[in-house]
């Protein structure tokens, strides 16, 4: 087994996470293929492999006990962050990933063709034009910026019982409170994420506290 294996394997250990042989393979192999494209075409600003592991793959694991439901968004999905690392760790769920930039679609679209995860769309559009029928009983976004954003991209497509997930790197005190009375409901996680020492939050939103 190599050095990247070994480290996701570990930090799954730590976080508590059983995933399947070939669903870690196939994490690994997402990696792997992202580390190649991103020689060329700057998908992120993380070069190591090892530290991709950490900022990519565990980041977005952690928040695989919070997700509801079967159809799901991610907003701003960029080279899949997180929305390819979930499906590919989840596949019997739905997902949807959504974002603007083509060169993040083409790279999507390729590891839709290499890695197979099951039941992916690629969408190339901007979050505020965006509608979807039927609605999703998850919203998530690594990337949208402020709260307050998120809650107005993810209403329109959510449905009236599912659920906004935004992540956070500190606890996001001013957003929660800009958001004011239009959201009823708003839970902070603190996520534990092996090998990053940076804080990491997930703000949980019930979208029936947003709607009022």
């Amino acid at each position: 087994m190599d050095a990247l294996a070994l480290h996701l394997d570990a930090g799954l250990g730590s976080m508590g996470l059983d995933l399947a042989a070939d669903r870690r393979a196939a994490l690994i192999a997402f990696l792997r293929l992202l580390h190649r494209w991103n020689r060329v075409y700057n998908l992120s600003g993380v070069r190591d492999p090892d530290a991709m592991v950490a900022r990519h793959l565990l980041d977005s694991l952690a928040v695989l006990p919070y997700l509801y439901g079967e159809r799901l968004l991610d907003i701003g999905s960029g080279a899949g962050i997180p929305g390819m690392v979930l499906a590919l760790a989840d596949p019997d769920r739905e997902w949807v990933l959504l974002d603007r930039s083509l060169k993040k679609i083409r790279f999507l679209r390729q590891v839709l063709i290499e890695l197979e995860p099951g039941r992916v769309e690629i969408v190339h559009a901007r979050a505020e034009d965006y509608r979807s029928e039927p609605a999703f009983s998850t919203v998530i976004s690594r990337a949208v910026g402020s709260l307050d954003r998120l809650v107005r991209l993810a209403m329109p497509v959510s449905r009236h019982d599912g659920r906004i997930l935004a992540m956070k790197g500190n606890y996001p005190a001013a957003e929660i409170e800009a958001l004011g009375s239009g959201v009823s409901e708003a839970h902070v996680h603190r996520l534990e994420v092996p090998a990053l020492t940076a804080p990491r939050h997930l703000v949980v939103i019930c979208v029936g506290s947003a709607r009022g």
